[in-house]
């Protein structure tokens, strides 16, 4: 009992201290001051916070719409250059096609002068080696002849020089389209990213702050790169359309060109056949004239030679007369053989009628060699007609109709 009384004793508090009442006044006085100054510091830092809550709401406003309006002239920027960059690409496709009809209209007329004209050319010159004897020369026809294959193959060469200008055209002109696809797709994707930050709001869902360790920020090429690229690409379509039309008129030039020089040959060519075909005909129609002639004059000199044998021998006849007479007078008996007028003239007789075959011996000779050179004259002028009638079906039926199919017309 006397523990716990004691425990009792020593939890009870011991009593508060006595202040005076000067230190209550002052106590009291000291507090006001205090809580009027902590009054007056919330009210300086409340009408602060309100300036500044209302600056700061000017500034984000006043910057949200700069950043809204450049926004607005970059979307526009980007859709003025975006739509340069769309009517060059357009421009250079047009091109494009154009160059590629140029290109097939080269190759149509490298075709057509590969597989007609030269194949005709060559035809001719192979069709006229057929030629016989002396009319196998290097006339006015072969001459020309010769001259459209070089004016031909010489076209050739030229278009295939254009022709590879033309390639070459067409494949720097798709290098720049595919440089204007690629701006276009860039500029189009800018389109997107900033159309869509241009409709975001300060209260849109979705927004998040950035807490990565990198730039926000990369960008390192000025607004006049930026243009100066953009615009870079259009000057460098603007060239590729100002290289290729000079070339598409150069080709309807030299189409144009080589068109007219071809027909200029192909004409020269075709008199050339026309007047070696008259002069074929010409020197036909005399030597035929000419064998006709020869023919004539060999049946009259076989004629003539079968008179003059036919007097030959009847010139035997009066020769045997004269010679038995003169037999038969020799057998005169005595005086009677003598040389009286009778043998004097038969004497005579048979010396005049050695003199008259001999003639007509002579004369025989040289009719049968008259009429073996006719005839040899014959065959040859056969011959020669032969050979102007080859001559004749190798240039104007064979040649002539082969060339009909060299079709010159504008590619």
């Amino acid at each position: 009992m006397h523990n716990r009384a004691r425990q009792n004793l020593i939890t009870v508090p011991p009593p508060p201290a006595r202040f005076t009442m000067d230190e209550w006044h002052l106590n009291n006085t000291q507090q006001y001051r205090i809580s009027e100054d902590q009054r007056q510091l919330a009210e300086r830092i409340i009408n602060e916070s309100e300036r500044i809550i209302d600056e700061t709401n000017n500034i984000v406003n006043k910057n949200k719409k700069e950043v809204d309006h450049h926004i607005e002239i970059k979307i526009h920027d980007i859709n003025f250059c975006k739509n340069q960059l769309e009517f060059q690409k357009k421009e250079l496709d047009l091109e494009i096609e154009a160059l590629k009809t140029y290109k097939e209209r080269i190759e149509d007329a490298q075709q057509s002068l590969q597989t007609n004209a030269e194949n005709i050319c060559k035809k001719c010159l192979i069709l006229r080696e057929g030629r016989l004897g002396i009319d196998l020369c290097c006339d006015i026809v072969e001459i020309e002849l010769k001259k459209e294959f070089e004016v031909i193959d010489g076209a050739r060469s030229l278009l295939s020089r254009c022709l590879e200008q033309v390639k070459e055209q067409i494949r720097r002109t798709r290098a720049m389209i595919y440089t204007l696809v690629r701006d276009l797709e860039d500029k189009t994707n800018v389109l997107v990213i900033d159309k869509h930050n241009a409709s975001l709001k300060e209260t849109s869902l979705n927004l998040s702050m950035y807490q990565g360790i990198a730039s926000l920020n990369p960008a390192d090429i000025t607004k006049e790169e930026w243009r100066a690229f953009s615009q870079q690409n259009i000057d460098d379509a603007v060239k590729e359309l100002v290289a290729g039309r000079p070339l598409r008129s150069y080709i309807d030039m030299l189409l144009l060109q080589v068109i007219e020089d071809l027909l200029k040959q192909y004409n020269i060519v075709n008199e050339a056949f026309k007047e070696r075909i008259e002069e074929y005909k010409e020197s036909k129609g005399k030597l035929e004239k000419q064998h006709f002639e020869i023919v004539k004059q060999a049946n009259e000199m076989i004629r003539n030679i079968t008179q003059l044998e036919k007097a030959i021998a009847e010139k035997e006849g009066f020769m045997a007369l004269a010679h038995t007479r003169l037999g038969n007078r020799s057998q005169r008996p005595g005086a009677e053989l003598c040389r009286d007028e009778v043998d004097a003239k038969l004497v005579e007789e048979v010396k005049e009628i050695k003199d008259v075959v001999t003639n007509l011996q002579q004369m025989l000779a040289e009719s049968q060699a008259s009429l073996r050179y006719l005839l040899k004259s014959q065959v040859q002028l056969e011959e020669d007609i032969n050979i102007k009638t080859n001559s004749l079906k190798i240039d104007e039926v064979d040649c002539m109709t082969s060339r009909l199919g060299m079709d010159y017309h504008i590619f």
